[in-house]
């Protein structure tokens, strides 16, 4: 079956849905909130998603065993049509696929989780107030302490689906998602930092483990993604109930003058 663009979200759900923790991102991407800025790609029963609300976009392909080898085929028919540079999300493998037409670098190994164990989950207090638009300049200066150079788009404090936690009349632990979908009912958690000065008092396990049970009443799956040698991150999202999904690599892609 030929490359096209898939522009019904219904099949789009249905597929990406037999795997709601693999593909959380792409199915919370099917909201209102976020579907004007998506592009979407169909072979077969494979399916790969460029995301423009970001500069530059980001490309998510994500597939089991089973699957690689058409949504290699995928690829291979819409690398000519990408943007010159580009994020890309990948399941292994797939990577060199782009190699043809695009320079790529490699930015590490991650893992997508998923929250399995809600037992975990609930031996950890959680702590924290939900945040809102008008919390955003406070956010903003936490993360340039804390986490600079994350990605936040500052629309997603519309959610309600931000929890913070303050200290001595200053917010010093957040945890948020990259994506939240009641429609689809799944969220990916992002955006998780302490203040350097308040870390190792249990902040960051209490601040997403009551952002954990916020979503619990309209999410079904609860997801992450985690670089691979974070080894902290790892621990706490283990003893909060996360267990691994499946690997894939993160890129940054430069177009080619052509293909090599």
């Amino acid at each position: 079956m030929p490359l096209r663009a898939e522009h019904d979200r219904v099949l789009l759900g249905r597929l990406l849905g037999r795997d709601p923790a693999l593909h959380a991102y792409q199915l919370g991407d099917l909201d209102d909130f976020f579907w004007p800025y998506t592009s979407w790609f169909r072979r077969g029963e494979q399916v790969a998603l460029l995301y423009h609300a970001v500069a530059p976009p980001t490309l998510l392909a994500f597939a089991d065993a089973a699957g690689r080898e058409e949504l290699s085929a995928l690829l291979t028919d819409l690398a000519p049509v990408l943007p010159a540079r580009l994020h890309a999300h990948l399941s292994p493998g797939l990577a060199p696929v782009l190699a043809g037409w695009f320079h790529v670098a490699d930015g590490g190994a991650h893992r997508k989780m998923a929250l399995t164990d809600r037992a975990r989950l609930a031996a950890v207090p959680g702590e924290g107030e939900p945040l809102g638009a008008a919390d955003l300049p406070e956010l903003t200066r936490l993360y340039a302490a804390a986490y600079p150079g994350n990605w936040f788009d500052p629309r997603m404090l519309d959610t309600g689906r931000y929890v913070g936690v303050r200290r001595d009349g200053r917010l010093v632990a957040v945890a948020g998602v990259h994506v939240y979908s009641p429609v689809w009912r799944v969220a990916a958690l992002g955006n998780v930092t302490t203040c350097p000065g308040y870390r190792g008092r249990g902040l960051g396990a209490a601040v997403v483990s009551a952002l954990c049970r916020r979503l619990a009443a309209d999410v079904d799956h609860v997801t992450l993604n985690v670089k691979g040698d974070n080894v902290a991150a790892l621990r706490l999202y283990d003893r909060l109930g996360f267990t691994l999904v499946a690997g894939y690599g993160e890129y940054s892609l430069t177009a080619c003058a052509g293909p090599r």
